[in-house]
Parts: structure tokens; C-alpha cells; sequence
């Protein structure tokens, strides 16, 4: 059996000393630069006897540049995130935060009045509010009592 040299940076016992390791290499390597890709923000989609509250994580993208449409019952979100410039003589080395745009669409049930959508824009959180149309909310009946 052949003995293991416990100085060899390939073989790293100690599992902080591995992380550590490969820390250390992943910030001296060059930075590879990725070509800009289109990106879908994560989605929650929140149903009530009101209506449907869909909300959309797109931090970074300033309010201007976020396009709400509605047509044919379908709920279109469009927005671009813009690269931040580089000075000159800077050098990254690790760029993980995407840029881009992204279009993401969604198909509207019949119980919204999509007349009625509104769309806020806070802490990177885009909030819309798709209310139920009159006709499809829910109605307490009365039973009465005859006799």
C-alpha cells in the first residue's frame, strides 16, 4: 500500500482546511465573464376570497423599467436589470448577481378582473393585485325558516 504525503495540497484530511483550500483557489483564479442570460424571478402566487396576489423578486430593477400588460387574459411581467460599469483597473473576482432582461408570463383564471390589476414596487418586490370579479366571489345565502 502506498503512503499518502499529509503535505500534498491534493489531499486535504481536515474538512475546514478542504473548504478553506478551495476558497483559496476559487479567488485566485481568473474571473471568467458570462455572457448576459435571460432570467425568471422566483414567483408566489397567493390565492383569497378577494382575489389572487401575485408577487415577483426582481431586486436591482429600478421601478421605470418594469412593464405590467395585460391582453387576452394573460398577465405579461417585463423588466431589465442593467450591468453595473466597471472602473477602469478593477478587477472582480466573483460576479454572481445577474443582469439582463426577463419576460415571465401568466394565464389569468376567470374569476380575475383583470379591468382591475394594480402593480407596486417595493424593496425589490414587485406586487400585484389581481381582485376576483364581482360575479365569482364567493355569497353567503341566507336560509330561512318557514313555519
Amino acid at each position: 500500500m502506498q503512503s499518502r504525503n499529509p503535505f500534498n495540497s491534493a489531499v486535504v484530511v481536515n474538512p475546514f482546511m478542504r473548504d478553506f483550500d478551495a476558497l483559496f483557489r476559487e479567488l485566485t483564479q481568473p474571473v471568467r465573464r458570462q455572457a448576459p442570460r435571460e432570467r425568471v424571478p422566483a414567483a408566489d402566487i397567493i390565492e383569497t376570497e378577494s382575489g389572487v396576489t401575485l408577487q415577483l423578486d426582481i431586486p436591482g430593477v429600478e421601478a421605470k423599467a418594469i412593464q405590467v400588460k395585460v391582453e387576452n387574459d394573460v398577465l405579461t411581467v417585463q423588466a431589465e436589470r442593467k450591468a453595473e460599469p466597471q472602473a477602469q483597473g478593477v478587477t472582480v473576482h466573483r460576479q454572481e448577481r445577474g443582469f439582463g432582461s426577463f419576460a415571465r408570463t401568466f394565464a389569468l383564471p376567470d374569476t380575475v378582473d383583470a379591468s382591475k390589476v394594480e402593480a407596486r414596487y417595493e424593496n425589490g418586490v414587485l406586487t400585484l393585485t389581481l381582485p376576483r370579479r364581482e360575479e365569482s366571489k364567493p355569497r353567503v345565502i341566507q336560509v330561512k325558516v318557514q313555519g
